[in-house]
């Protein structure tokens, strides 16, 4: 059995961050995480979110894009074995989409919980 040889560290680390631009680039769903994350970004700045909610914040823009990113690989490893129209490569695409949509509306509720208040406390103090 012949050995192979592994790609040193840093070639792993290219590849990893190849994936996520890649998928920035070609993917509307993770363009639309990354500019909600921006946003929440400046929110969090704005209303100077304590350490443990910018911890939280930061947890779940990991999450939701993590979920992007292999949700993408799960479609294209589907992609690339069929073309044609088959139940379980519908199975496998809608519940890799489904687990990003899980996340998503989880972080958004959230999200909600976070800044509902610091608004609300803004509002009142006009």
């Amino acid at each position: 059995m012949k050995k192979h040889k592994k790609d040193p560290l840093y070639k792993s680390f290219g590849y990893a961050f190849q994936g996520i631009y890649t998928c920035i680039s070609k993917e509307r769903n993770m363009k639309i995480h990354c500019c909600v994350s921006l946003l929440v970004v400046i929110a969090g700045i704005i209303f100077q979110l304590s350490v443990t909610e910018w911890c939280i914040c930061l947890t779940l823009f990991g999450l939701v894009m993590a979920l992007e990113l292999v949700n993408t690989s799960i479609e294209a490893v589907v992609d690339l074995v069929t073309e044609e129209r088959k139940p379980l490569a519908k199975i496998a695409k809608d519940t890799a989409a489904g687990a990003v949509l899980i996340a998503a509306i989880m972080a958004a509720i959230i999200g909600c919980v976070i800044f509902v208040p610091k608004v609300m406390q803004f509002l009142t103090g006009l």
